[in-house]
């Protein structure tokens, strides 16, 4: 099971996850009102499973409904991004830590061939960092750790907000190779149960990614 074998179900789910996709890569911007009805048209769905649809992206907190004003997807600011951020260090470096712990050695050997796969894509400059690559590698241990409270939490929770940042903020230039360097030492301190340093790496990795997405959002503004 990866992040991306979510399958549509229903019409409300395919009208979900394309709205999510729509908002997380930007293509309805940050910031902006949501309309029912527009969204019913530009869909091709009906009011109601457009309104299923934000209220469902509010508990993935990338929706916000204020009184008098309706729905509206959420701003990228820097204050957000530092709260959101500190969250996703103490949670994501937990979840390495206990990954380098119940991980099986099977799951750490798909770790690993995850990562080869990626090599020759990130070192081309490619941008597959942007999405797919970079997003899998952290469900995969996040999934590792076998701890349903800290998956839902990451997963259902605050994920989809931290994608919205790193999509349209966060991955561009030195920084995918980089990303990619770090990666590696996180997934050898898996692969050596080492549970201190998989904690700190990640924690340290996630700090760094901030630091980018920081710097370029002031330079956005």
């Amino acid at each position: 099971m990866t992040f991306f074998s979510e399958q549509p179900v229903t019409a409300a789910d395919k009208t979900f996850i394309q709205l999510r996709k729509d908002i997380v890569e930007g293509q309805i911007p940050s910031g902006s009102k949501l309309s029912e009805t527009d969204l019913s048209t530009k869909y091709a769905v009906s009011r109601a499973i457009v309104r299923e649809a934000i209220n469902r992206l509010e508990s993935c907190h990338i929706v916000e409904r204020k009184a008098n004003v309706g729905a509206r997807v959420v701003s990228l600011t820097n204050e957000g991004l530092i709260e959101l951020y500190q969250v996703r260090e103490s949670l994501e470096g937990m979840a390495a830590r206990l990954a380098a712990k119940n991980m099986t050695t099977a799951e750490i050997d798909d770790l690993n061939a995850l990562l080869s796969a990626h090599f020759d894509e990130v070192k081309s400059g490619e941008s597959y960092y942007q999405e797919a690559g970079d997003v899998d590698f952290h469900y995969r241990i996040i999934l590792g750790s076998k701890n349903k409270h800290l998956i839902s939490m990451l997963i259902n929770g605050i994920y989809h907000l931290v994608r919205m940042y790193r999509v349209q903020l966060g991955m561009a230039g030195p920084r995918v190779t980089t990303a990619f360097d770090e990666h590696k030492h996180i997934v050898q301190a898996i692969s050596n149960r080492d549970e201190e340093l998989a904690e700190i790496l990640m924690r340290r990795h996630i700090m760094y990614s901030k630091n980018n997405v920081e710097k370029n959002l002031a330079e956005s503004r």
